[in-house]
């Protein structure tokens, strides 16, 4: 016996289990479980924003992780889906120059993965190298809301170019191609890579021409988010020389944003994402340029800060992500434990003592007990049942182990219960002597 009733055992299981449980439950709060399905926001249909959004959806989907893109109008819509809480979108491309960090406190930025020049297609035998050509003309700058009819009402209207000198009309992307071809526009006016359905299939059109801007530098010191990018003669098909001659253009940076409260196991997903889609070299960017956490308008995520310098960590590179967050539960388990241990360690000599000492103090209550019930009834009353209760202690007594250095307090409490022994035995013989007499 060890001095423990089985109530005592019973509560310390649990208070044991109770413990195990809280802990549970703060690691579930404090390191959830990343969620199985996840909002974007991209763009119109077959443009640039709906192309990355694809292939960020198959590479989320080798993670078990359903990415789920909406279609909306444009960045102006995607920047209102990503500040309304209830809009379910965590996720969306935005060009630069819709909205800043001011204007957006919750949203964070992942960093910039590309930038992307305007291009101005037209179908028309006369070259066109000023904005001023354009007035007059029915021109396809997107839906209202969208970053790109932004874009073009911002940048058209300083070379005079504006709802009122031209027609704006909403097509955007796919739908863009089909107005320029069938005549019900004069121009295109969108944003992407070169490898952007809708874009590609404007390059590769021997009816339709890219707008060279010969005074893109100056548009550069006006707009300073825009950058000057030069589209190489021959580049998209040399064998059939597109484009036949250089075409200077302006571009701007795309980058992603979040909500503050997104995941940080996807927030991780999110950025190794973007450097397998974004990282290459392209016609306007080297290898490795992008993405970077370069960003003069939102607060870039410290997250993203540490994997652009550090990289990914240890889990995050070789552990799948529905692991990686047990990992870290574990992590936590430990370096709690060992924080609260470390303290421990100078008192665990003096709970020791503690607990081998009252262990003793429980059979000298039981003892004690016991001499004081013979103090108060000394008859002959229950003296056999008081008699069986010190041999009972005795004997439980015998069968306790005790570290050596208590061995001396062990026998004070054997030589207590001796003592008790013979008051309880001298009693009881007594009669037998006064009868011998």
């Amino acid at each position: 016996m060890l001095g423990y009733s089985r109530w005592q055992l019973f509560k310390g299981l649990v208070t044991a289990v109770g413990i195990v449980t809280i802990v549970s439950l703060a690691l579930i709060y404090f390191i959830p479980a990343p969620p199985s399905k996840i909002s974007m926001a991209t763009g119109n249909k077959g443009g640039p924003f709906e192309y990355y959004g694809r292939q960020y959806q198959e590479i989320f989907a080798r993670s078990d992780v359903d990415l789920e893109l909406r279609a909306t109008s444009g960045a102006g819509e995607n920047m209102e889906l990503l500040k309304d809480p209830k809009s379910g979108i965590q996720i969306s491309l935005m060009v630069s120059g819709i909205s800043d960090g001011k204007h957006a406190p919750g949203l964070w930025s992942l960093g910039t993965v590309n930038i992307n020049p305007f291009w101005i297609f037209y179908s028309s035998n006369v070259l066109f190298d000023r904005f001023s050509q354009l007035k007059g003309k029915r021109i396809a700058v997107g839906p209202v809301g969208s970053g790109t009819r932004a874009s073009a009402e911002q940048i058209l209207g300083k070379g005079g170019v504006n709802s009122e000198t031209a027609t704006f009309l909403p097509y955007a992307a796919s739908a863009a191609v089909e107005a320029l071809n069938d005549g019900k526009v004069d121009a295109v006016w969108t944003i992407g890579a070169p490898d952007v359905t809708a874009i590609k299939s404007l390059l590769g059109n021997p009816n339709v021409r890219i707008m060279s801007l010969p005074n893109a530098e100056a548009f550069t010191r006006i707009f300073p988010e825009l950058a000057r990018l030069v589209l190489p003669q021959g580049v998209i098909d040399i064998d059939r020389n597109i484009p036949p001659n250089d075409v200077q253009l302006i571009g701007s940076t795309t980058k992603v944003l979040v909500r503050s409260d997104l995941h940080p196991e996807i927030v991780q997903l999110l950025l190794q994402t973007m450097v397998e889609v974004h990282s290459e070299s392209t016609i306007f960017q080297r290898i490795g340029e992008f993405p970077n956490s370069t960003d003069v308008e939102y607060p870039v995520a410290p997250a993203a800060i540490d994997f652009y310098k550090n990289g990914p960590s240890f889990m995050q590179r070789h552990l799948p992500l529905w692991l990686s967050v047990h990992g870290q539960r574990a992590i936590a388990v430990m370096v709690t434990a060992i924080a609260l241990s470390l303290p421990l360690f100078r008192f665990l000599p003096v709970a020791y003592n503690w607990i081998t000492r009252r262990r003793l103090f429980y059979w000298y209550a039981q003892l004690k007990a016991l001499e004081v019930s013979f103090d108060t009834d000394p008859t002959d009353n229950h003296l056999a049942k008081k008699q069986a209760e010190i041999e009972r202690i005795e004997e439980a007594v015998s069968h306790i182990s005790f570290p050596l250095t208590f061995s001396d307090q062990l026998y004070n409490l054997r030589s207590h219960i001796d003592i008790v022994r013979r008051k309880i035995s001298s009693h009881a013989n007594a009669p037998q002597r006064l009868t011998g007499e």
